[in-house]
């Protein structure tokens, strides 16, 4: 009856690939592993079903590590809301645009992905600014917006899951913190940087379209076709553009995010930084930048403590969805572990499919689920509680798995049109959204062809 643990896992990517719902489909996986755990025990398993997922969840938030985490996301809108809202990213771009370093179409295209990359907080606001503030530069230079959406989309989720200084690197670091693994979790997760082959590959596309200012494929078209391309109006936007007021109001806090980060992990870590508590350290790193952003703000007088108060909620209701998304899923991998899918996962890929194409594997199955659903995130959610007993029963790399499953992610995020990514950067750029979704397909494709023959390179190097 073993067999029977991998039905939760298959029903969730069931769902996501019917109804495009991640809450849902995690919760109706999570529903159906308390149902099978509640068979042997209970005479009523639907009954005791039902409450397992309520004592599941109440468990799971009981754990400090988790709770941390969930404080922990809500917070980062709130300190997104303060900085976006402050005008101070428009300061900031803006200010670097003016020093005179767009005096061509490759300053352009270097200044749009310098914006990307500074703004490596959230991927959201990164095409946001990038997007909408380079609009002009490339029309000046007679660059397509597809090309804009491309460079936009194609740095900003690849640049925050190689940064890992941010909402990304702490969701990956609650759900590697649920299992017991010979490295610590922050460890395994640096370890990824070299192994996130897609991600790095996705950048030096975007280098190489800039440095060579050449396109290819549907994009080619699509600037050959310039002088037709229908531009979205500003009503379009999702988001107003905040006039520009102090750079400091973005570059105080996420700097003092950056640099409490690093004192964090020294201080949890007693010296060590790579011991540090990585659920710790970034919570209290976003509240000292959350606290800096308020005084900097109410000192400044353009808003007054209610504003702020108010400013501080609109940007915690906005990442509730998100905060639901992350609670599920560690509800999820913690009712899987106990129900042992992985361990029988394991102990039938181990028997059946070769050590080589393990890896290769996770990377395309992220991949499907990503591009199925639009969000990386809840791929992580999916895969990891899969990928992690296959390190512990197979002996393979921590950081080589847990990479391919990250890389597959933001793969299939990069192909999908119903990522949110992908609509808010054609809605930055002024692109349409089939636009942009065609032009870039072929470039995410061509990487991810890349990305899987390294998978298989490094496994035949590693395994």
């Amino acid at each position: 009856m073993e067999w029977l643990s991998v039905i939760p896992p298959l029903i969730a990517i069931a769902v996501v690939l019917w109804k495009k719902e991640v809450i849902l489909a995690l919760l109706m996986a999570v529903f159906s592993s308390e149902f099978l755990l509640a068979i042997n025990d209970h005479s009523n398993p639907l009954f005791f079903g039902f409450l397992g997922v309520m004592e599941r969840v109440i468990s799971v938030v009981s754990s400090p590590g988790n709770a941390r985490l969930l404080v922990f996301s809500l917070l980062i809108g709130a300190l997104l809301a303060y900085v976006r809202n402050s005008g101070g990213v428009t300061a900031m771009v803006n200010k670097l645009v003016s020093k005179g370093i767009a005096k061509n179409r490759r300053q352009v295209g270097t200044v749009t992905m310098f914006t990307g990359m500074v703004i490596f907080i959230e991927s959201n606001l990164s095409v946001l600014t990038a997007g909408i503030l380079s609009r002009d530069l490339f029309d000046k230079f007679k660059m397509s917006r597809a090309r804009l959406a491309f460079i936009i989309d194609s740095t900003s989720a690849p640049v925050c899951i190689l940064v890992l200084l941010n909402g990304w690197g702490a969701y990956v670091l609650g759900l590697l913190n649920n299992y017991e693994l010979e490295q610590s979790s922050m460890s395994i997760l640096w370890g990824t940087i070299p192994f996130n082959f897609y991600a790095i590959i996705a950048l030096v596309m975007v280098a190489y379209t800039i440095a060579t200012d050449k396109v290819h494929g549907p994009m080619k078209q699509s600037e050959l076709e310039l002088h037709k391309l229908e531009v979205k109006t500003e009503d379009s936007l999702k988001e107003e553009l905040i006039a520009p007021s102090k750079a400091r109001f973005m570059v105080v806090p996420l700097l003092s995010m950056v640099l409490g980060m690093f004192f964090f992990m020294y201080w949890t870590g007693e010296g060590d930084i790579t011991q540090g508590s990585g659920g710790e350290s970034v919570l209290y790193a976003t509240c000292l930048a959350l606290a800096i952003a308020y005084f900097l703000l109410l000192f400044s007088k353009r808003f007054s403590h209610k504003e702020l108060v108010d400013v501080g909620f609109e940007g915690l209701a906005e990442l509730l969805p998100l905060v639901t998304i992350v609670l599920f899923s560690l509800t999820l991998g913690s009712s899987l572990k106990e129900l042992g899918t992985g361990l029988f996962i394991a102990g039938f890929v181990g028997d059946n499919l070769p050590l080589l194409f393990v890896v290769p594997m996770l990377f395309i199955a992220g991949g499907i689920i990503s591009f199925s659903t639009g969000t990386s995130w809840g791929t992580f959610a999916i895969l990891i509680p899969i990928g992690v007993p296959l390190i512990q029963s197979l002996g393979l790399p921590p950081s080589l798995v847990i990479a391919a499953i990250l890389g597959g992610g933001v793969f299939g995020d990069h192909c999908s049109p119903i990522s949110d990514t992908t609509c808010v950067s054609a809605i930055a750029s002024g692109c349409d959204l089939l636009e942009h979704v065609k032009t870039q397909l072929p470039y995410a494709i061509f990487g991810g062809i890349l990305a899987l023959i390294a998978y298989f390179i490094a496994s035949y190097i590693m395994l």
